[in-house]
Order: structure tokens, then C-alpha cells, then sequence
């Protein structure tokens, strides 16, 4: 419930959290691993992928979205993630494997556990006692697909409003100076299918941070002030990172041309024209169905026990009373059965580019190993410097700057698999096109071979590997596998299943899916460029 001039308060959680502020961070902070292929989880944000940084105050930012020419771009904020996705994340429903509030078994440091609440909130523990630090994340299942037709942009800006406003406990920013007092970082970002969260901070404070959380979770107070400031902020940010960046525009015109029915053709920050028009009605009603804690996973990576977090978490987040059952109907995307082109055309160009794009099944769509087998065609295809793209237009040819592939697999619906490429010197877009098209063409014809295969599955499961060394990430591994419908033993079976993958499958899916016919192609080019 929100409350403000138009509404009556909602009933308040106990406020325990303050005089908490002797907490301490022994002024340690978490330190991002640099990117790395498989699993090739997309870099926060993904495409389309907004983000709120909050430290002492509400910063509105929203990170550049996947440019057409070059590879998605290294995340900025205080949890870093990767790019393609889960080399990513997985698939089943969230719930398959957990029943309501189980007795807790005794876990290996590392082991994760995940059970539920009374009110129908997952909770996901993954122990990590190497340092005195904890990542504390709160995932909503809903994103920018599921907005009403008309409001575009209502659920980031939900997003920001939840950093901005006040709740009956506590004053408007009261959360981010408290975690800016005991040296911690906190964020928060919008997607196509989730909403997130999240504080890094001592286990001293995992209580602390759970209670903001409780209470923003349904106490948010808005007023006609807050709705105004922080539309504006809303604008001002899509003007700066679209509007004023020109591969921004084309790959927002490259997603609403390349999906015809599918709400991802609907850039996640919003049509402008419908975003000047979001009020304190669309906030308030879109906040009081989503913001739930039945439809929300709690994430908690460090250094924790279980049996502690179960405590916490029934003692904040399970006094939260749960919201109506909530199912996410999606329209189906049809069949794509013409090839489609994009351009945009910008005095602001320097260096033109191109990306095509294809519409494929996800981790959560996919028949049996299929997505697997499109995680390792795109490390192949366009996975790195070693890969077929790269050596082909780049080293061997000399013709391409840079040139790559990647395979969104992390989405509730089908999904999109992409490769990019930017020219050298003289060489012209046709000729990279071509190029590109006939790698393609031979992967479809004679497959690839079982070294290639081989090391493509090393790097993806050896990356799985090192990531476990990267507690933020790991957070959001879980958090975004649960919130697309998929389950705990998805993530952890994922290396098993990749290592199963044939190259008759990677074939398979590559004349499946790669049809010249059903391509959607973004070229970016100067104003007076041909």
C-alpha cells in the first residue's frame, strides 16, 4: 500500500532497525572479477537493462544499453556481472525443489540452501566465510514485460521511486545513509522480467538491511513531489542514454523491429511519450500488485549460516503479509518468417557498425539442450579471441575491428542470439556482413569440430568455476535463474549439462535458428555515410 494526500497508510512493520547504527564494515569492500566468457552471464545491465546506484543519497543511473557494433558493455556499479548469460542462468519453476519453512540441514561451507517462507517467500543462502562480508539482494518477479500497455517505463520508474521515497518507518533516504555509514554499497536495477535490490555490508548488519527491506517492501509513502521529481529524473535519463547516444537509438529500433508481438520490442526505461505521462495512480497501483513478497527471492551470499538467515528473515520479511497469487502471461512472439533491416543514420558517427540479430528459445523455453547448445555456438561463433568471428574478420582477413557474438539465454521468454562486428580501415559493412554470413553458413554446413567443442565447454565450465569466488555475482546467478521460473538445481546441474552438449546439436541449433530469412540487421552509420 502506499500512502500519501490520496490514500490512508498501510499497516506499519515493527521498526527495530534503528540505533542500529553501531554496525560496522571494518572498511572492507568487495572487489569485482573482470569479465569473463562462459558462463556468460550478461553484464548488468543487460540490453534494455536500467540501474539505480544509491549510496548516501538516491543517483539515478542508467548504464549504456548493448551497442550494435561492439560487445555489451562492463558494468559499472558495485555488483558486476557478464556478458551473453549463464554460458547463464536456468530452468524448471522456481519452486520445484523447496517446500514451505523445512528444517534446515547442516550444509558444507558453499553448499546452498534455499526454503520458503509462510507467506510464500524463497529464500536462497549461499555460504561464503572467506570474508566478513555479505551481499543481501531482494528480487521482484516482474520487469518491464509485465507492464500495462501505455505505461511503459512504470516499472523502473517504480524502481526509483523506491529509493527516493519515504515509508512510515523511515524518512526519504534514510536506507542509503545508513548503509553509506557503515562503508557499504547498495543498488538496485530493472529488467524486462525482474526488479532487484541489494546491499553489500558486514553480517552484523544482514538484520538491519532486512528490515529496510521489509518495510519498503510494503510501506512505501509517495507523494505528488516525489512522483513529479523523480519522473523528471526518468526523462532527463532517457534523453541522456538514448536519446543522445546513436547506438542506443538503433538498438532500441533493432529490438522493436526485431519482436513483433513480445513486450521485449518495448525498451525497458519506456517510450518517452508514455513515460511524461506515468502519475501517482500508475505507481501506486503497479507497486501495491507487484511488491509482494510472494512474488519476490530473497538472495543472501557470504558470510552467513542458514539457520541464521531463516531466523531473520521470518522475523522481518515474514511479518509482511502475502499479496494475491500473480500468473505472468506474456503475447507469443509468431513466427519470424521475413528478413528485416535497421538503419540509423548519425552526424555523432564515427565508425559505423552492424549487429543481427535472431529470435531464439531461452534457458526457460528451450526444448532439452537446446540453450546449451546456443551458449557454446556463441562462444564458438563470436565467444572471444579465439573464436571463429574474431580470427576470421580480424586476424586472418583484417577487415573487422572487432567482431563477436553472444546469446541472451536469461529471459522468461525466447530470447535473442546476436553477432556484431565493426570495419577497419576502408573496409565496408557489406564486407563484414558477407564474411560473418559465410562463418555462419559453414557452421551449418559442416558443423564444428570436437576440439573447438571441447574447448568451448573448458572455458564455459571453467568459468563457472572462478565465479564461485564472486560473491555478488553469485547472487545474481540464483536470483535471476529463480526469477524466470527456473530452480537451485538448474544452476547447479548447469556444467553438467554443458558438458553433454554434441557437436551435432550445436550444428543442429545453428541451421535451427540462424535463417539468413528470419534476421533482423542494425546498421549504424555515419550521416553522410553509404
Amino acid at each position: 500500500m502506499i500512502t500519501s494526500q490520496k490514500a490512508t497508510a498501510a499497516a506499519s512493520l515493527p521498526d527495530k532497525s534503528k540505533g542500529d547504527a553501531q554496525v560496522r564494515l571494518d572498511n572492507r569492500n568487495t572487489v569485482a572479477h573482470s569479465a569473463r566468457r562462459c558462463p556468460q552471464i550478461h553484464p548488468l545491465p543487460r540490453s534494455g537493462e536500467t540501474e539505480t546506484q544509491g549510496l548516501q543519497y538516491k543517483q539515478p543511473i542508467t548504464l549504456p544499453r548493448t551497442s550494435p557494433s561492439v560487445p555489451p558493455p562492463e558494468p559499472r556499479p558495485s555488483i558486476k556481472l557478464r556478458s551473453g548469460w549463464l554460458c547463464r542462468t536456468l530452468a524448471a519453476t522456481a519452486l520445484a525443489l523447496v517446500t514451505p519453512a523445512p528444517a534446515l540441514p547442516a550444509t558444507d561451507d558453499g553448499e546452498v540452501t534455499n526454503f520458503l517462507l509462510d507467506n510464500g517467500m524463497e529464500v536462497v543462502v549461499i555460504p561464503d566465510h572467506r570474508a566478513p562480508i555479505i551481499t543481501h539482494m531482494v528480487w521482484y518477479k516482474v520487469g518491464s514485460a509485465d507492464e500495462p500497455p501505455g505505461k511503459s517505463g512504470i516499472a523502473h520508474f517504480v524502481e526509483h521511486l523506491m529509493f527516493k521515497a519515504a515509508t512510515t518507518n523511515h524518512a526519504a533516504g534514510e536506507l542509503g545513509r545508513a548503509v553509506s555509514a557503515i562503508g557499504g554499497l547498495s543498488n538496485a536495477f530493472t529488467s524486462y522480467d525482474f526488479t532487484a535490490f541489494h546491499e553489500t555490508v558486514a553480517p552484523s548488519s544482514l538484520e538491519h538491511m532486512m528490515h529496510f527491506e521489509a518495510d519498503r517492501m510494503v510501506n512505501l509513502v509517495l507523494t505528488e513531489d516525489d512522483i513529479k521529481t523523480e519522473r523528471d529524473v526518468i526523462l532527463e535519463e532517457r534523453r541522456w542514454r538514448i536519446d543522445n547516444n546513436p547506438q542506443a537509438v538503433l538498438e532500441e529500433e533493432v529490438g522493436a523491429t526485431l519482436w513483433q508481438n513480445q513486450p521485449y520490442r518495448i525498451p525497458v526505461i519506456g517510450w518517452l511519450q508514455e513515460m511524461d505521462k506515468l502519475n501517482w495512480t500508475d505507481a501506486a497501483e503497479f507497486y501495491d500488485l507487484y511488491y509482494r513478497p510472494n512474488n519476490a527471492v530473497l538472495v543472501v551470499a557470504g558470510d552467513v549460516e542458514p539457520e541464521t538467515v531463516k531466523a531473520l528473515a521470518e522475523k522481518t520479511y515474514g511479518k509482511v503479509a502475502a499479496g494475491p497469487s500473480l500468473t505472468r502471461t506474456r503475447p507469443v512472439e509468431p513466427e519470424q518468417n521475413a528478413r528485416r533491416t535497421v538503419t540509423v543514420r548519425d552526424p555523432r558517427v564515427s565508425v559505423p557498425g552492424l549487429s543481427t540479430h535472431w529470435v531464439v528459445p531461452s534457458y526457460h523455453t528451450a526444448e532439452a539442450g537446446e540453450a546449451e547448445a546456443l551458449d557454446l555456438l556463441a562462444e564458438i561463433l563470436g565467444g572471444g579471441n579465439r573464436s571463429r568471428l574474431y580470427q576470421t574478420l580480424v586476424v586472418k582477413q583484417g577487415i573487422a575491428a572487432d567482431a563477436g557474438a553472444y546469446f541472451q539465454g536469461t529471459m522468461l521468454d525466447a530470447t535473442r542470439f546476436t553477432i556484431y562486428g565493426a570495419p577497419r580501415g576502408d573496409a565496408k559493412l557489406a564486407d563484414l556482413e558477407a564474411a560473418a554470413d559465410a562463418e555462419i553458413a559453414r557452421i551449418v554446413r559442416d558443423g564444428v569440430t570436437d576440439d573447438e567443442l571441447d574447448g568451448a565447454k573448458d572455458r564455459c565450465v571453467r568459468s563457472m568455476i572462478f565465479a564461485r569466488d564472486d560473491q555478488p555475482y553469485m547472487a545474481y546467478l540464483y536470483g535471476s535463474t529463480l526469477t524466470i521460473g527456473r530452480n537451485v538445481q538448474d544452476v547447479r546441474e548447469w556444467s553438467d549439462r554443458i558438458r553433454k552438449v554434441t557437436t551435432d546439436q550445436v550444428k543442429a541449433v545453428a541451421a535451427r535458428y540462424l535463417v539468413p530469412e528470419h534476421s533482423t540487421t542494425g546498421y549504424l552509420l555515419p550521416k553522410t555515410g553509404n
